[in-house]
């Protein structure tokens, strides 16, 4: 797998592995159409064990569903990590055909698919599936004190969730080989000269920083949000010309919106438009 925290906890049955706070709290009061996402093992730096990704894709597929929800912010407990791995007493405990049987990976597809903009917030490690966790957001906002890798290579094995995809489209192969093959962490302020990260911010303005983000995101059409992060997200996978052609039809689809009326007259008359989402 793709995770590296050193150990399994023993977990209350009960206990929720991931909150979820919606709408979102923020200095100025609950942000309307933004929930904040939170991976809440802070005793084990928020490791990715299987329960909690699945929790979190249950959480993630929810708001997605939910009309009135326009953005997703992802954040880690504590000050430490936002996930510094997965537990390696579970993940030593697989086999390959219990790999396959049960599929457990599969859940990675499920937080992929979610349509909603996603946004991580890190503070400290996001380390292995952590990494790979912030890669599968659209916009990776990180405090002074994240550090980001795939050290995988050290347990003998590989990123297995995403790591060896996304890191070498973000950052390009050379980097992402670099990475990788030696297993080492590099901090904030080099993950934002490379493109691992979109904002690097002072520690404690981190979550402000990425709530007042998912707000202006959330304040656009949504509509066109949903299409506009398909198109980019199809430019990882489509050729050249066909992404064009995609980005050309979203394009055409948007001006039968309601939304597309609104925003053009709302230009003109120089006021702020009353989006409908449809």
């Amino acid at each position: 797998m793709t995770q590296t925290a050193p150990t399994e906890s023993a977990q209350p049955a009960d206990r929720s592995l991931v909150r979820l706070d919606y709408p979102a709290p923020t200095s100025h009061g609950p942000a309307d159409h933004v929930g904040l996402v939170t991976l809440d093992r802070p005793e084990v730096l928020n490791a990715l064990s299987f329960d909690l990704l699945d929790e979190l894709a249950d959480i993630l597929e929810r708001l997605d569903a939910d009309p009135d929800c326009h953005a997703i912010v992802i954040t880690g407990s504590g000050t430490r990590a936002f996930a510094a791995g997965a537990d390696i007493r579970e993940l030593g405990r697989q086999t390959p055909v219990r790999l396959s049987v049960e599929n457990r990976f599969a859940v990675w597809d499920r937080i992929a698919a979610v349509r909603t903009p996603l946004i991580a917030a890190v503070r400290g490690f996001a380390l292995g599936g952590g990494c790979e966790l912030a890669m599968a957001c659209d916009i990776v906002i990180a405090a002074e004190d994240a550090a980001f890798g795939q050290p995988e290579i050290n347990l003998g094995v590989m990123p297995g969730a995403g790591g060896t995809q996304r890191l070498t489209r973000a950052i390009g192969k050379a980097r992402a080989m670099d990475l990788i093959l030696t297993g080492r962490t590099i901090g904030a302020v080099e993950a934002e000269r490379i493109g691992l990260v979109s904002r690097l911010v002072p520690q404690a303005d981190l979550m402000d920083a990425a709530l007042e983000l998912a707000v202006t995101i959330a304040g656009q059409a949504p509509v066109a949000v949903l299409a506009a992060k398909e198109s980019i997200k199809l430019a990882d996978e489509l050729p050249l010309s066909a992404g064009l052609r995609h980005e050309r039809q979203a394009f055409d689809l948007l001006f039968a919106t309601e939304d597309h009326e609104e925003g053009m007259t709302a230009f003109v008359e120089k006021r702020s438009p009353h989006w409908k989402g449809r």
